[in-house]
């Protein structure tokens, strides 16, 4: 089935059952007439995203500059039932992220199920919105390359979503949170290239508020795409089948709960890092990072990052960035980034790179 018509029976199906919810609703209240403007607004709601800006770079020794527009994102969640919901959400920059349906098997919060296209749940960074991480590029090099977010010739721009099933839950007064998926492993709106399933396992321990200790692991089979060679894996040609496993271990620290409703006055300290590493075939890669980000004055952070990654350890494929910079919120998830980033790399020449970014959200 193409990727379209598997959106459209989704959304139909939602919509069924969307409507055959109302109308047992109608009958219990004696068919009286239902404002469906009201009925509709209670269970549907909208939240969307834009980020934009400025960026310098010398990369390369070739001076670039550039304004940009990185992601312009819309989603709608529906509430079916109390237990039943279901969210599509497009990038009017890119192309349609995710589209899934979430049904909740027990009373509480211990066991859900997730079917469709989301984020997985590789790394302590990749399930996270780009509006509530520090950096204007968002992630790590390692979890950009190793999740799937950043430029893998092998595996294709992903954006750090698949196609699957995931089963999930808070455990032991919410001191456990876990996530266990299995998926195609090719990404994001197209079909697996081979018959293998990858396994994605998230687990989360909170020992206390504030503080959470998080492993990840993947393990699995990828279907190369890539119309070149590649440098750093030289053996891996398009159409190849080929191992791609993950894993990572982290921590992430924070002074107390961001509350929206006081984004200038209750912005708390938060500082996290982790290790990640990965085979793709028989290329092992490493790398790391530590972000933080402080408060300074009335919604105005110091942010700072130090990120290294190797994408080939035989090779010494390395890179090493550091980063600094501010961020002031000007209104509820709404900001203004401007950044410094200097990179060392092995395979290229060191470069600069300056970033400015405003982030509005809703």
């Amino acid at each position: 089935m193409k990727k379209t018509s598997f959106i459209k029976a989704t959304l139909a199906v939602a919509m069924a059952v969307f409507s055959s919810t109302a109308a047992m609703g109608q009958s219990k209240s004696d068919k009286k007439d239902i404002d469906w403007m009201k009925e509709i607004t209670s269970r549907v709601t909208l939240n969307g995203y834009a980020q934009g800006g400025y960026s310098y770079s010398d990369a390369n020794g070739k001076t670039t500059s550039d304004f940009n527009l990185k992601r312009t994102l819309l989603w709608a969640k529906a509430r079916i039932t109390d237990r039943w919901s279901f969210l599509f959400m497009h990038d009017f920059s890119s192309v349609v992220q995710e589209f899934y349906t979430d049904f909740r098997i027990s009373k509480d919060n211990a066991l859900a199920v997730r079917l469709g296209q989301f984020k997985h749940s590789y790394s302590m960074e990749n399930p996270l919105s780009p509006t509530a991480l520090e950096l204007v590029d968002v992630y790590s090099q390692a979890v950009l390359f190793l999740a799937g977010e950043g430029p893998d010739p092998l595996h294709g721009v992903n954006y750090g979503r698949d196609m699957g099933l995931m089963v999930y839950g808070n455990l032991f007064d919410d001191k456990i949170h876990y996530e266990l998926a299995v998926m195609n492993g090719q990404g994001i709106n197209r079909r697996d290239g081979n018959s293998d399933k990858d396994v994605i396992a998230h687990l989360e321990y909170k020992p206390v508020t504030g503080l959470r200790v998080v492993v990840t692991g993947q393990k699995g089979r990828g279907h190369a795409v890539n119309k070149q060679q590649v440098e750093w894996n030289p053996d891996i040609k398009e159409g190849d089948d080929y191992r791609r496993d993950r894993y990572s271990v982290g921590v992430e620290w924070k002074t107390g709960q961001y509350a929206p409703g006081k984004y200038k006055e209750a912005r708390p300290i938060s500082i996290r890092t982790e290790w990640l590493g990965g085979k793709d075939g028989d290329v092992g890669s490493m790398g790391g990072y530590i972000t933080t980000a402080i408060p300074v004055y009335q919604g105005l952070d110091i942010v700072a990052s130090a990120d290294y990654f190797d994408r080939n350890t035989d090779m010494k494929y390395r890179q090493t960035q550091a980063t600094a910079g501010v961020q002031y919120w000007f209104y509820k998830k709404c900001r203004v980034q401007l950044q410094y980033t200097r990179t060392w790399s092995k395979f290229q020449k060191d470069y600069n790179w300056i970033q400015g970014q405003v982030q509005v959200a809703f």
